[in-house]
């Protein structure tokens, strides 16, 4: 019955991960033709807390236990991510976007050793390493950056939104008031609409885009099709599995499979857009991966308890050395 259980979470972990790396590729063509990036997240953080307003009225008791936890989870871990990202895909291939943003993982690192001053594992820092060199192959740095470096840099401000995602998830989990996960991404939505709200000034939307078509690698899609999967298949059932995936595996398990979004987001880019990527471009992407996957899945070893000394034995030999 367990095995089972894990089978299914690990099949809801690989579904997440396809859903999740369709965004780009539906939301690209939207963009392209005429929609504005920041208009682009509002439709889609704004319609996804819609969808998901019925967990937020079911977990209300969270806006006075946890206001601090699902303010900062839909600033930054939502409206942030977001945007960054589609402002990055707006101006580079949509692989080499989400191939940044997966730089999250390793600046949690950073963020770790250098901010929190906790120590961290050889392999993890060793995978920070490797995603490094990989990013500097995937902007192929050895040519003046052939990439636009406004995109590059929206990429990196998307791998900080995402590390602290990471900052946020390990302190809403501590402790035994640990709040529902469902109940935190229903108002990390709402309150990235809001924020959104503000930001992209929604009421400025050239409404006519969505009425007509986009062209999707040279085929002419409905612009409500596009928009509805991305809000419904790429964001609420995305989250969703994801969150249920994690219940049923690890979470350190659930988080190496999410690493297959970067390369489903390539693939589908690769077939739908017709990006090519470079020689060196889809090396760097190995190598950001696998450095990713290095330093999410390498933990430090659990501290060993203290046995408890014979009474008489060494704790008095302690406190007489201590009192010497």
């Amino acid at each position: 019955m367990q095995a089972s259980g894990k089978n299914a979470g690990l099949g809801l972990a690989l579904v997440s991960a396809f859903a999740f790396g369709g965004s780009g590729v539906a939301a690209k063509p939207l963009i392209e033709a005429g929609l504005d990036p920041l208009h682009m997240v509002w439709l889609r953080v704004a319609g996804a807390a819609l969808v998901l307003s019925p967990l937020a009225w079911r977990h209300r008791d969270l806006v006075l236990r946890k206001p601090l936890l699902l303010v900062g989870f839909g600033l930054i871990a939502v409206a942030g991510v977001q945007a960054f990202y589609f402002a990055s895909l707006s101006r580079i291939p949509v692989g080499v976007a989400l191939l940044l943003e997966y730089l999250g993982p390793a600046l949690l690192l950073g963020y770790i050793r250098f901010v929190q001053r906790k120590p961290v594992t050889r392999g993890a820092a060793a995978g920070a390493a490797v995603a490094v060199v990989g990013l500097a192959c995937v902007v192929e740095i050895w040519s003046g950056l052939s990439l636009d470096p406004l995109g590059v840099l929206f990429g990196l401000a998307a791998a900080c939104c995402q590390a602290f995602y990471f900052v946020f998830a390990d302190q809403g989990s501590d402790g035994e008031d640990a709040p529902d996960p469902l109940g935190v991404i229903a108002y990390g939505m709402l309150v990235g609409a809001l924020v959104m709200t503000v930001i992209a000034r929604p009421w400025e939307i050239d409404w006519q885009v969505l009425g007509g078509q986009a062209s999707m690698g040279g085929t002419m899609m409905p612009a409500p099709v596009l928009l509805a999967w991305v809000v419904l298949v790429a964001t609420v059932f995305a989250y969703l599995t994801g969150v249920v995936s994690v219940r049923r595996l690890s979470p350190q398990v659930a988080g190496v499979v999410a690493f297959l979004e970067a390369v489903v987001a390539t693939v589908l880019a690769w077939i739908l857009l017709g990006e090519y990527l470079s020689t060196w471009q889809i090396v760097g992407g190995a190598l950001v991966l696998g450095g990713a996957f290095i330093a999410q899945s390498s933990r430090p070893a659990p501290p060993v308890p203290p046995v408890p000394p014979a009474a008489g034995g060494p704790a008095l030999l302690d406190r007489e050395t201590t009192t010497a």
